[in-house]
């Protein structure tokens, strides 16, 4: 059905579809009336003569006044041009039928009938509406069916535009941080500056091409912890304390990237100033396989403004918690506090969920 009135439609059924519906429902009501009269061949002859005008009826409904009328909320015309062409089918209905097939027009009645009575006419339009109403249901669960899965599809698309976005926004602020440390260092002609060049080549590996992978191993997350500890180590010296530990089996546990880098960062923002030393605690838990609990505690200054209050230094943060309602929706908890001069994060995840 590849007319003009599509175009109004927001899905268009396949033609051999159509040429099935009608088909089976030619059979049908044929064997129905066939059985029901107990004349197979005058079921056959009406039904060649109705159905043309029933597909008729149903298409002008459906792909014109739907969509022409319904759709722009102009019900009143709707209404008279219904009417108007349910008079115009009883009419060719009729003619055709005492022409074509019988000179009875109603033999179903218990009596015999003229044409154009009221029963009659009512008989014949509650026929056609029960028709036009069938195929209209069917098309309106195709539409409903097809609009769903576009919203889906939409909302999925959205989704991953929005979740690449706040990647690409962690990098330069990971990068941005990072170089900003070299820089001071290169101010100070540190010895350690090529080791810091060789480590942040190490971390932008991850950061540029990993990434592009929507979950990677817990394993290689680790690893890249552990890389920027060593580069924050080679700047700040035997001031970083830091230790990491492993409970449970996470061999085969996949993440998100990017998800913990940003609190480890966060571990330096606060603990770097005015502290002699700079403890950082951290730990991944396995829970039964159905969960993974990452721990974080670092040393604390209160004199510095927490990240959450600083919109425009708060991009790290911000983020993961915006990736994490993003990805696990209403399942995943994030509790951040500080106790005893230690700023405490802890990030519980399911494990390996899609």
């Amino acid at each position: 059905m590849k007319s003009k009135w599509l175009k109004n439609t927001s899905f268009s059924i396949p033609t051999k579809y159509h040429i099935w519906f009608w088909l089976g429902y030619f059979t049908f009501n044929v064997i129905r009336w066939g059985s029901y009269f107990d004349d197979y061949w005058y079921s056959l002859k009406s039904n060649l003569v109705e159905f043309p005008l029933h597909i008729l009826l149903v298409y002008f409904h459906i792909y014109y006044l739907i969509p022409k009328f319904i759709l722009t909320k102009k019900y009143k015309t709707y209404i008279l041009l219904f009417i108007t062409s349910l008079g115009f089918i009883y009419i060719i209905r009729t003619g055709l039928n005492f022409f074509l097939v019988t000179k009875n027009i109603w033999p179903e009645a218990e009596n015999p009938q003229q044409a154009f009575t009221f029963n009659h006419i009512i008989a014949v339009t509650l026929g056609e509406v029960y028709v036009v109403a069938l195929a209209t249901a069917i098309k309106l669960i195709f539409d409903w069916i097809y609009e769903r899965n576009r919203v889906e599809d939409l909302q999925k698309i959205q989704l991953k535009t929005e979740l690449n976005f706040l990647k690409s926004q962690i990098q330069p602020h990971f990068f941005f941080n990072t170089l900003n440390n070299l820089y001071a260092l290169t101010l100070e002609k540190s010895d350690i500056a090529p080791s810091v060049v060789l480590k942040l080549s190490d971390i932008m590996q991850y950061v540029l091409y990993d990434v592009r992978e929507p979950k990677i191993r817990l394993f290689t997350a680790i690893n890249y912890v552990q890389n920027y500890l060593d580069l924050e180590r080679l700047r700040y010296g035997d001031k970083i304390i830091s230790n990491t530990a492993i409970i449970g089996n996470i061999e085969d546990v996949i993440v998100p990237p990017l998800l913990f880098l940003p609190f480890i960062e966060n571990c330096f923002k606060h603990g770097a100033k005015n502290n002699d030393n700079i403890e950082v605690n951290i730990s991944f838990e396995n829970v039964e396989d159905k969960w993974l609990i990452f721990k974080v505690e670092n040393t604390f200054n209160q004199i510095i403004q927490l990240e959450e209050t600083n919109p425009k230094h708060g991009i790290g943060i911000q983020n993961v918690k915006r990736r994490l309602e993003l990805l696990f929706p209403h399942n995943f908890e994030l509790k951040t506090e500080i106790i005893e001069q230690k700023y405490c994060v802890q990030l519980k995840l399911p494990i390996n969920e899609n």
